[in-house]
């Protein structure tokens, strides 16, 4: 299974973009998507697989904190 929590693109050089997960920062390959700064992302492998807005992405971060709480 796998699980997928959107990120933030907040920097990119050349291919690869870092990606802002609640203020941890990991490197992304960004060749399969087309990605801005400021672009909403889903890792999966290192690899930035999908492009989200960012209402999306606030609701998945919402529902995940919805789960998490519950936990």
């Amino acid at each position: 299974m796998c699980l997928a929590v959107p990120g933030k693109i907040v920097k990119i050089d050349g291919d690869v973009g870092d990606i802002d997960f609640g203020g941890v920062i990991r490197k992304a390959n960004i060749t399969m998507v087309e990605a801005n700064i400021g672009d909403w992302a889903i890792v999966h492998a290192g690899f930035a697989i999908e492009i989200m807005d960012e209402e999306e992405a606030q609701e998945t971060l919402k529902l995940w904190n919805d789960v998490l709480a519950h936990e």
